[in-house]
């Protein structure tokens, strides 16, 4: 009896060691899974400390190792210690990057503003002060004062930012400081740069402080149109900018023409004949007026008297034909882009109501029908995604798919734990679709292809004896459908009814494209095989049932002590615990303790 009994204890010890044993191998399979792929989830996982979180200090003493360093703060109360700004800090630890990238880097943008900045004030205020009299000896020191800080800032751009400038040689990005600095000198930008700087002020001490002597400052356009295309690439609606551009292209040319009309009514005299001007009001205003009414040809001027007088007119009708005509086709050409969608939506919408008159569509269809045209457009702003991503390159449409949609996949619980590059191949495939309320996604018994993800809004699940009764409502980043996508051998039907609650958009990925990438991800293959397995077997299992004789467990029951075994532990009892039997229920207690 002793010996069976020993046997009997070193049978259970083993075996409960086997399951030890078994736990730790997951356990480890469960790390090294989490170690290859980030993505997946431990719940056994602790929560990490914040990095910001600092250790509590025992009550009445100092906290353990390193002290907290106090952070700099300025205060301008009285009873606080003064301390220097932070910015102040930054500013003056700021160094100022080797090389700047020209397409990304918004303080170069912000530079190119201030440089467009000098350039208009030399375009629109040379010929001010060449034509109307605003140049006075009182004022020439703001004048000068102001000239000389355009060119600095004309200057710096030189010496600083444009020898900074990456630039693209064979496919790479050069940011070598010498490398950059000689492409500059290289280039027709350099050219310009320099002749717009010209010294032609050192004429102003023969010939007086002329204004056209700062001719060549307007030569620096490229400056300009550089950063129309800069600001252009980060605006939100670009097509508003370009607008303000056309129109400023407009009264820039009126600007000039009012210009010219001084000089040369100053140079006939003015008042000396009916259509110079006349000297009264102010100048620049009446000389405007006359230039707009000139331009735009609306007619209603007096007649020139001289020859000079008839020619000048003459071409200032050909000019304001030619420049009016372009800066009409230019804004049309400006508008027509800002509303191509909508003229692409209203063409569509039109097209498809035409069809639906031709074959007398009943009017709850039609009206369904313009409804999700006009949602679908206000949501997304176009009625088909895949027509916008279709130019791009396969990595720029992953990496814009990653931003979109990854987030809400990376919830899903059917898909942790899978290849994370099978997810990004997912993601590639998913398609995007609007249902109206009340809409039908799928039907109970009705063939299921498709698993969907919920982006936006809700749907319910329907039940019940009169398959009205809402069992659920599922909220975004729900998953519905996917039994019936990974099922096989006939299991592949609805099991419910689905309809959407309001406007919903939903992810659809179908089955067909699921195994397509599966075939090269054979371990997600099976991980999701198994979650499969395991959803079919909760879904089937009857109401009631708290588990199935199939059902995994990770730790099974103990098995009852043979009543022979238990009679001779009892009869230890009375020997004060001693012999081997005493020992044994020690352990076994030991053995239940460790269980528990």
């Amino acid at each position: 009896r002793i010996g069976s009994a020993t046997s009997l204890s070193s049978t259970i010890i083993n075996t409960r060691l086997q399951e030890l044993v078994k736990l730790f191998r997951e356990r480890t399979e469960k790390v090294k899974e989490k170690l290859t792929d980030p993505d997946v989830t431990s719940d056994d996982e602790s929560p990490t400390a914040s990095p910001a979180a600092a250790p509590v200090p025992p009550p009445g003493g100092e906290p353990e190792g390193d002290k907290p360093v106090e952070q700099e703060h300025y205060c301008e109360m009285l009873c606080c210690t003064f301390k220097q700004r932070p910015w102040l800090d930054r500013l003056k630890n700021y160094q100022f990057p080797s090389s700047i990238d020209p397409l990304t880097n918004l303080m170069y943008v912000l530079w190119l503003f201030f440089v467009v900045m000098a350039w208009n004030w030399n375009c629109w205020l040379i010929p001010v002060r060449w034509a109307f009299p605003y140049q006075t000896p009182t004022n020439i020191y703001f004048w000068l004062l102001m000239d000389y800080t355009c060119d600095l800032i004309y200057l710096l751009d030189i010496l600083i930012f444009q020898t900074r400038l990456q630039f693209v040689q064979g496919g790479d990005v050069i940011s070598d400081k010498k490398a950059m600095k000689e492409n500059y000198l290289r280039s027709q930008r350099f050219k310009m740069d320099v002749l717009c700087l010209l010294p032609l002020d050192f004429f102003y001490f023969k010939v007086g402080v002329n204004p056209l002597l700062r001719f060549p400052r307007c030569l620096k356009y490229m400056a300009f149109f550089e950063f129309n295309s800069r600001l252009e690439a980060i605006l939100s609606k670009a097509y508003v900018y370009r607008v303000i551009r056309t129109t400023a292209y407009l009264l820039y040319s009126l600007h000039v023409n009012s210009c010219l009309y001084y000089w040369a009514s100053a140079y006939e005299g003015l008042g000396s004949t009916t259509w110079v001007y006349d000297g009264e009001g102010n100048s620049y205003i009446r000389c405007y007026y006359w230039a707009v009414k000139t331009l735009i040809t609306i007619g209603g001027l007096p007649d020139p008297k001289t020859l000079f007088e008839i020619v000048f007119q003459l071409l200032n009708y050909f000019t304001g034909v030619f420049a009016f005509s372009v800066m009409i086709g230019q804004m049309r050409d400006v508008v027509g882009a800002a509303t191509a969608g909508q003229t692409y939506y209203r063409s569509c919408m039109d097209s498809t109501i035409k069809y639906m008159n031709f074959y007398k569509i009943p009017k709850t269809v039609q009206n369904r029908v313009k409804t999700w045209y006009e949602y679908t457009w206000h949501s997304q702003g176009m009625l088909d995604e895949s027509e916008l991503l279709v130019q791009l390159p396969d990595k720029m449409r992953l990496d814009i798919a990653i931003e979109v949609n990854y987030n809400i996949v990376s919830k899903v619980a059917l898909f942790q734990g899978c290849d994370r590059q099978m997810i990004f191949d997912m993601l590639k495939r998913l398609k995007s679709v609007v249902y109206l309320p009340n809409d039908y996604v799928c039907k109970k018994g009705e063939i299921g292809r498709e698993m969907y993800i919920i982006q936006a809004g809700q749907v319910q699940v329907l039940g019940g004896p009169d398959g009205k009764t809402v069992l659920v409502t599922l909220k975004p980043g729900s998953v519905f459908g996917e039994i019936s996508l990974l099922a096989a051998g006939g299991g592949n039907r609805r099991t419910a009814n689905v309809v959407a609650h309001g406007f919903a958009n939903l992810f659809i990925l179908d089955k067909k494209d699921l195994n397509e990438i599966l075939v090269h991800y054979p371990e997600s293959q099976k991980l999701l095989r198994k979650k499969a397995k395991k959803m079919l077997k909760t879904t089937n299992k009857p109401k009631g049932e708290k588990g199935a004789p199939g059902d995994a467990v990770i730790i099974p029951p103990k098995a009852d002590t043979p009543k022979l075994f238990q009679a001779a532990l009892a009869a230890t009892g009375r020997m004060a615990g001693r012999g081997p039997l005493a020992q044994l229920r020690w352990r076994l207690k030991e053995l239940k303790a460790m269980q528990v």
